[in-house]
């Protein structure tokens, strides 16, 4: 045993317990400020109040997990990928993580035996990859996961059709994009204040995957823990704005997020 694990097992639970929520509570010292229910995180499993988002395209209640990082989509994702890794065989496999985000990175990245992040940015990954023309072989992966990236890709259908390609037969694509209302919303034009959007996806965005893929599975919100804190709360209701100028009304505080599961 080495010292710094000896030292922490001579000190009692109750009191480890508040030396982290006071490093905790230095770090982000907005937590205090924080109001609304508790909720838990999944990933790291903190136990707490979540903090809002604000940004130029909207404001959102209860996204961030103040221990990790983890937003609303992330800690859906999770719980998806530990129901579909609970019979899907994983390890000694290969994946492709595009546009990697930090939380499901560190969650996915040991579980497989090969683990390869693109992105289009090549700051941000091992590989520079456009996912239009991924530079990769036929059948070179057996998972594939892009989690809020097709809603950024003009030619999203030629992208669908490269996960395809470069997946073995039998292997998964975990595709998720942020769903606004039920009808899919293309953008004349890239909307800088939008994240550089060019499409809000509605609920039958995911039709299009099931014109590439051979089965489409989709998780909602609903289907898991609500102390997890899945959902989206954010109004909706005085769309189009001047930063999201092709965006409709959405009624209600509270709305369903999706992660597709998709098989070829």
């Amino acid at each position: 045993m080495d010292v710094k694990t000896l030292v922490k097992s001579m000190i009692p639970p109750s009191l480890r317990d508040i030396v982290h929520a006071g490093r905790l509570y230095a770090r982000r010292p907005e937590i205090y400020f924080a109001s609304g229910p508790s909720f838990t995180c999944p990933l790291c499993r903190y136990t707490g109040k979540f903090l809002d988002e604000h940004a130029s395209y909207g404001n959102r209640k209860y996204v961030i997990c103040p221990r990790c990082g983890s937003r609303e989509r992330h800690r859906l994702q999770y719980c998806v990928l530990e129901e579909l890794f609970a019979t899907y065989p994983v390890h000694g496999q290969a994946a492709l993580h595009f546009s990697p985000e930090r939380p499901i990175l560190k969650y996915l990245r040991p579980r497989f035996a090969k683990y390869t992040t693109a992105d289009i940015d090549p700051r941000r990954a091992d590989v520079q990859a456009d996912l239009r023309k991924l530079p990769f072989d036929d059948n070179s992966y057996d998972f594939v996961y892009a989690s809020h990236v097709l809603e950024h890709v003009d030619d999203d259908r030629r992208a669908l059709a490269e996960i395809v390609r470069v997946l073995r037969p039998g292997g998964v694509a975990i595709l998720p994009v942020p769903i606004f209302g039920d009808t899919t919303i293309e953008y004349p034009h890239v909307v800088p204040t939008e994240e550089y959007h060019v499409r809000a996806p509605g609920r039958d965005y995911f039709d299009r995957y099931r014109d590439v893929f051979a089965r489409v599975d989709v998780k909602s919100s609903s289907a898991y823990p609500a102390e997890y804190q899945l959902y989206m709360y954010e109004d909706r209701s005085m769309y189009p704005t001047k930063n999201c100028p092709f965006k409709r009304p959405e009624f209600g505080e509270r709305h369903v997020d999706f992660v597709p599961v998709a098989y070829r």
